[in-house]
């Protein structure tokens, strides 16, 4: 029983999601002293096109857990469909077991928003009643602490990111970056991207005051809601996406350069421009974005964001400006100042 209280602290130990999912495959590895432990997530919007993506990997004789690469292509991972006995598991809810050598036991993995993926245990026999009632406490405290973490880390409207797990997610990105510049020029597909740059965009909803004002702050919510839903319909699986308050939402994502960044943002921005919002009918958006440089700090990287998005609200909004972009038109000088205007 010590051994299990143990795990479990150490497991509500930590605040990072990968440490986490890692904690979990070592304290079942070492629990059930199986062959392999994995954790499989579902990854991508479209129902019809999710990914399995692995976010930790551990056999009997390993030390450390593997995984997939945080920045691997998406249709290089492989299809929910191809692993019919993990999709079974999600759909009843339940364990389901697959006999052979290894017999392999598949458990669904939820969170309070939905089912999340599916954790594998292959060993040589079956597990049995008490084995099973093991695993399944853990993972209802696993997911209990995924629901703590899941409250203090989002907006209680979007479920997008919040403002306040941004400087963290800033500061990793940023050491990814300087990780993935040390492997440019591998040729696997899967962890191919290094090189790629980081780029934070800010996006800004125009005359979102009106909305509140015309039609009532419930509305208003709804137009949030539905927003942060097209975010994650045009953004990839891995692109993190926050809400920083208000009308105001950050991007933070990698791009091969600055003319793809500008397209992902111009995509969505057609694609708020072109949704129908209930009651209220069509609202646009404007976007400012930036590169990562070395030495930024999450302010100065997103006060360029800001002022790529506050000239675009003051030249007209319903647009997409690259804070670099607008450095060599000389439309931003030494004050930046685009004069008084009502942005909102």
């Amino acid at each position: 029983m010590s051994k299990v209280v143990d795990h479990l602290a150490e497991l509500t130990g930590f605040r990072d999601r990968d440490v986490l999912d890692t904690t979990l495959a070592g304290a079942l590895r070492d629990l059930l002293e199986p062959r392999r432990v994995a954790i499989h997530r579902c990854v991508g919007e479209d129902t019809s096109a999710r990914r399995w993506l692995t976010r930790a990997r551990l056999t009997a004789d390993e030390a450390a857990a593997t995984a997939d690469p945080l920045w691997v292509e998406f249709d290089s991972l492989p299809k929910l469909t191809d692993f019919p006995a993990r999709l079974a598991a999600i759909d009843s809810h339940e364990m389901v077991a697959v006999p052979g050598d290894p017999h392999v036991s598949v458990f669904p993995l939820f969170t309070d928003r939905d089912v999340a993926g599916v954790v594998e245990v292959e060993t040589a026999q079956p597990l049995d009643d008490e084995q099973q009632r093991l695993v399944a406490s853990i993972l209802r405290i696993y997911r209990n602490f995924q629901s703590l973490l899941d409250y203090s880390e989002r907006d209680t409207l979007t479920g997008l990111l919040n403002r306040k797990t941004f400087d963290e997610a800033f500061y990793k990105l940023s050491s990814q970056a300087i990780e993935g510049a040390t492997a440019e020029g591998s040729e696997d597909r899967r962890t191919r991207g290094s090189g790629q740059i980081h780029f934070i965009g800010v996006l800004d909803i125009d005359h979102f005051k009106s909305v509140n004002d015309t039609y009532g702050h419930l509305i208003g919510d709804e137009v949030l809601l539905l927003l942060s839903r097209l975010m994650r319909s045009c953004f990839r699986y891995h692109d993190r996406l926050y809400r920083f308050g208000g009308e105001e939402f950050v991007v933070m994502m990698r791009c091969g350069d600055d003319a793809d960044a500008g397209a992902a943002f111009e995509r969505l921005r057609a694609s708020v421009e072109a949704y129908t919002f209930p009651q209220v009918g069509r609202i646009t958006v404007s976007v400012g974005y930036t590169a990562l440089k070395a030495g930024d700090t999450p302010s100065s990287a997103f006060e360029r964001a800001d002022k790529a998005v506050y000239w675009a609200k003051t030249h007209g909004r319903n647009q997409v400006c690259s804070h670099a972009d607008l450095l060599r038109r000389g439309e931003l000088g030494d004050d930046n100042k685009v004069g008084d205007v009502e942005l909102f």
